[in-house]
């Protein structure tokens, strides 16, 4: 087995033992939204109930509340536009590396 191989798999079971481990530790923990730990976290240190400043534009009748499906597909989509414009900044920088490596070797070969 080459040592890249040893790398590869050292790296995927560090990835699982990192994901897992604090399902296992944290068996009974709460994980809440931060929106909801700021709004308490504000509530303690003022004393008062937390009034938020505006309402967000997208609201159903339904309890005034975004349903479940609706808000997951807002955060999908809100990662998925972030991942490529990463995605193409890096791109950009790696054809522009190619470019300037084909320009220098080009230049040494005459």
């Amino acid at each position: 087995m080459t040592a890249t191989k040893k790398t590869v798999i050292g790296l995927l079971v560090l990835v699982v033992l990192i994901a897992l481990v604090p399902l296992f530790i944290l068996q009974d923990a709460e994980f809440g939204g931060s929106d909801d730990a700021g709004s308490v976290a504000i509530s303690e240190i003022t004393g008062t109930e937390y009034e938020p400043w505006f309402t967000p534009i997208f609201e159903t009748a339904i309890n005034g509340e975004i349903p479940g499906e609706v808000e997951s597909l807002f955060f999908c989509l809100q990662t998925g536009i972030g991942v490529g414009i990463i995605a193409f900044v890096m791109g950009r920088f790696v054809e522009r590396k190619k470019q300037e490596d084909g320009k220098r070797n080009k230049n040494n070969s005459k």
